[in-house]
């Protein structure tokens, strides 16, 4: 096996409260997508194969790295719907969207739950149906000749880590807080096993006139 280095995206549009509007990266998203770009090419790192989902800001963000690699673009590395899931608790739980970052603190693993545990009806997708293509994607990536970068989201990324160190919904909804934008997160092979060897790095954003960029949202 192979590791593969999973990225998040660029910051999107950070107003957006549905699926359509929030796909597209900020101008700060596509400033951050080509600093980590600017870092992979200055340090050397090997990575023969590249891929990403196939939503605009995966594909915008690999654009913007300019890394010289034409990605495999595979759907199963898209996002969960997390504005459409949101929509649904909303009429029939009667929680509302949040309007803040704070508020996502409670918000996020409300929704996951209820997702996980099928509490939520005409759902675009069934949580386990989504593990599932989440796993049999990067156990197919990680099959493969050398090692990968995957452009990807953070909600695959906080579940492909729940995956592979038994995390419980909650744990994992704090592992989705936590990524940032462009964050690197690397999953090792060790046994028969993807291992977590690295979380959230942003080396390309780590000095002063950039940690602005440092964004959740």
């Amino acid at each position: 096996m192979s590791h593969i280095t999973l990225i998040r995206h660029g910051q999107a549009n950070t107003g957006a409260r549905d699926e359509t509007s929030y796909d597209r990266l900020s101008p700060l998203g596509h400033a951050q997508a080509e600093w980590l770009g600017q870092h992979l090419r200055e340090t050397e790192a090997f990575h023969p194969r590249l891929y990403c989902g196939s939503l605009v800001r995966h594909r915008e963000t690999v654009a913007s790295m300019g890394l010289g690699m034409e990605p495999v673009v595979d759907p199963r590395l898209n996002e969960l719907e997390y504005f459409t899931l949101s929509q649904l608790m909303e009429r029939q739980h009667g929680v509302a969207l949040p309007d803040s970052r704070e508020g996502f603190i409670d918000h996020l693993p409300m929704v996951f739950g209820h997702w996980a545990d099928d509490a939520l009806e005409d759902v675009p997708e069934r949580f386990a149906d989504f593990e599932h293509r989440v796993a049999q994607s990067l156990a197919e990536i990680a099959e493969g000749d050398g090692p990968a970068l995957v452009v990807t989201s953070g909600g695959l990324i906080s579940f492909a880590i729940r995956r592979a160190l038994g995390l419980d919904i909650p744990a994992a909804s704090r592992v989705a807080l936590a990524i940032m934008n462009t964050s690197m997160h690397r999953l090792h092979p060790i046994g028969a096993h993807l291992t977590p060897v690295l979380f959230n790095a942003v080396p390309h954003l780590d000095t002063p006139e950039r940690r602005h960029a440092q964004t959740h949202f």
